[in-house]
């Protein structure tokens, strides 16, 4: 009882971290949208997208944590973890769209220069640092532990990095008048954005179409199974992850003694969660008429 009300206190003051995240970085977005329209900078207004997107993804995670702690039903018998990896997908795609958008506008603005006020981009960039700082500190213990959070961590440090570019644009139109920086540096953010989506979107796909653990080799879950006491052969393995952090198994097995079932059942289990940390397997036991048999993984059999 003692754990689980701490484990609530930690997730409270999780979503209360998430909430003050949000809400500044909706006002920071605003601010760089007028900052950007009254400057007539590009690159503020591409740096106000990308935080925009940040925020989103907060408010997309926040939700999916809620949902996510909704305890398995008849409709939902595993559980509703996997709403994070969906906010994920749907915060993935986001960015991906939100790249392209910024690739297009900066391209456009080569073909239409246009006057930027410098002051201007340097004071709101410099507003923009300071909340992508705080953001990024309230989200950082967080990301260490779910997909959703750390991508929006990683977001806020892209952000910092941007906001010190943009802040870097702004002077050079300043002391230079080099309009160009504002586009270049609007193209620069639009790659890294694309870049980060790149990176976790075929994670997130992958456990969405239910792939295996990427550092579980089904081999090796075979063979630790075929070697417990009492296991002939170890057959038509599905390995999947139910979410993040879970994975999940089902085989069927061949046992030399059916009145050793239960002893058989407990080792096998015992071995799959302390080796390869597989909280969930279901495993179907059938008698040995073939004592030859071979443990392998048939052609036939897919790996979730």
């Amino acid at each position: 009882m003692g754990d689980n009300h701490h484990h609530h206190d930690i997730d409270t003051m999780g979503d209360r971290r998430l909430g003050w995240a949000i809400a500044i970085n909706m006002v920071l977005t605003l601010a760089q949208v007028i900052g950007g329209i009254v400057s007539g900078s590009l690159a503020l207004i591409a740096d106000a997208l990308h935080n925009f997107s940040d925020a989103a993804a907060l408010l997309i995670a926040w939700a999916a944590r809620k949902i996510s702690r909704k305890p398995p039903d008849y409709f939902k018998t595993f559980g509703y973890k996997r709403a994070e990896v969906i906010a994920a997908l749907i915060n993935l795609v986001t960015l991906v769209i939100v790249g392209l958008y910024l690739i297009y506008e900066g391209l456009w603005r080569l073909y239409e220069p246009q006057a930027i006020e410098g002051w201007t981009v340097v004071i709101v960039a410099g507003i923009a640092l300071v909340i992508d700082v705080v953001t990024a500190i309230l989200t950082y213990s967080m990301s260490k532990h779910s997909m959703n959070i750390r991508a929006a961590f990683l977001h806020n440090i892209s952000d910092v990095l941007a906001s010190v570019g943009v802040i870097g644009a702004g002077s050079l139109i300043l002391l230079y008048g080099w309009y160009w920086t504002d586009t270049a540096l609007t193209l620069l953010i639009a790659g890294y954005v694309l870049y980060q989506a790149a990176t976790l979107l075929p994670r997130t796909i992958h456990i969405l179409m239910e792939g295996a653990p990427e550092d579980i080799s089904i081999e090796d879950v075979i063979d630790a199974m075929a070697r417990v006491a009492g296991v002939s052969n170890v057959h038509h393995v599905h390995l999947w992850q139910l979410d993040e952090h879970k994975n999940a198994l089902e085989a069927h097995v061949v046992i030399d003694d059916f009145g050793r079932s239960e002893t058989i059942k407990t080792a096998l289990k015992a071995e799959l969660v302390q080796r390869f940390s597989i909280v969930h397997s279901t495993l179907e036991f059938e008698v040995d008429h073939c004592p030859e048999s071979v443990n392998s993984l048939p052609a036939n059999s897919t790996s979730h």
